[in-house]
């Protein structure tokens, strides 16, 4: 386990700013450009093409966020709030809601009907939602700047409510700050990276204003969570790392992807043996709480580790 204490000041922390921004940029410049299929206004190209990847992250965060939502559920009678950052079409939603995997989920979006219009698809997707086991007592709010993903994902219904906003360059809106307010568990599944501190200056106003609600994050290992986790214990965040523990995000898109980040993670000195080097993108997943939280179940113990 690795922890920071909340509050808990880096010496060498403006330095750290430059470097983590710098690096952001340089692996996701590294990193296969996907921008074509993020913004479809259904998910049948977003799905297709990430099933060739093994994409599977969300599957590998299901059981970790069930357990999370299981914990936070002993403390209130009213369903848990959760806010997906970076929810895209609402893969988090569809798997935390309902009892499907991830392959049932693209297997469904890419049998889509060619030449379907939104509606048709739209009305399908509700139809195929509602014949699933729900589980009550969740309800999930998306952010993402994809407009036309969180547009489907709330029109089918996997999303609550969805605010197509780039946190890394806009402020929440009114009404969003609002609704922020009642959540419990914020969850991520690879957006660290592509958000970065700034996003999180802004969304913790909003999210902390009844209570610190907790935050887990499923990051690439190549993104330094340093400044994200300084940010975090300024608002009075403690954050652990899983250690001795990595969950798969997808296979390499080319050999040009992999050999950029393999020499990059071997600069940062993190060993691809294993993982990267073998194809393999992995993440590491962070749990940001309340100090008083963290002292009494530590992170190896709330998953059994």
């Amino acid at each position: 386990m690795v922890v920071r204490a909340a509050g808990q000041k880096n010496e060498k922390w403006k330095i750290q700013i430059i470097v983590s921004n710098s690096t952001f940029e340089d692996f996701n410049e590294a990193k296969s450009n996907m921008d074509h299929i993020y913004n479809q206004v259904d998910p049948k190209a977003y799905s297709g093409e990430l099933q060739k990847l093994n994409y599977i992250i969300p599957e590998e965060a299901k059981p970790i966020f069930q357990q999370l939502i299981s914990c936070l559920q002993e403390r209130k009678d009213k369903p848990i709030s959760i806010l997906d950052l970076g929810c895209s079409y609402g893969i988090n939603a569809a798997l935390l809601k309902y009892d499907i995997t991830l392959r049932e989920l693209f297997d469904h979006w890419n049998e889509q009907k060619q030449g379907a219009i939104l509606a048709e698809i739209i009305e399908t997707d509700r139809d195929f939602f509602s014949n699933l086991c729900n589980s009550d007592g969740i309800n999930v709010i998306g952010i993402d700047p994809a407009e036309k993903a969180v547009s489907y994902a709330e029109d089918v219904g996997l999303l609550d409510k969805a605010y197509a906003i780039n946190l890394e360059t806009n402020l929440l809106s009114a009404g969003a700050t609002d609704k922020l307010a009642d959540i419990d568990l914020v969850a991520s599944t690879g957006c660290v990276g592509y958000v970065t501190e700034k996003s999180f200056e802004r969304l913790l106003p909003a999210v902390t204003k009844g209570r610190l609600p907790w935050i887990g994050n499923f990051v690439l290992r190549m993104f330094p969570f340093d400044v994200i986790e300084e940010t975090l214990s300024e608002w009075g965040y403690v954050t652990e790392k899983l250690t001795d523990q990595t969950f798969f995000q997808r296979r390499f898109a080319s050999m040009d992807e992999q050999e950029q980040i393999v020499e990059q993670l071997s600069d940062l000195g993190i060993d691809p043996t294993g993982m990267e080097a073998e194809g393999d993108l992995h993440a590491e997943f962070y749990l940001s709480r309340p100090i008083k939280d963290a002292t009494i179940i530590p992170v190896e113990q709330l998953f059994h580790v």
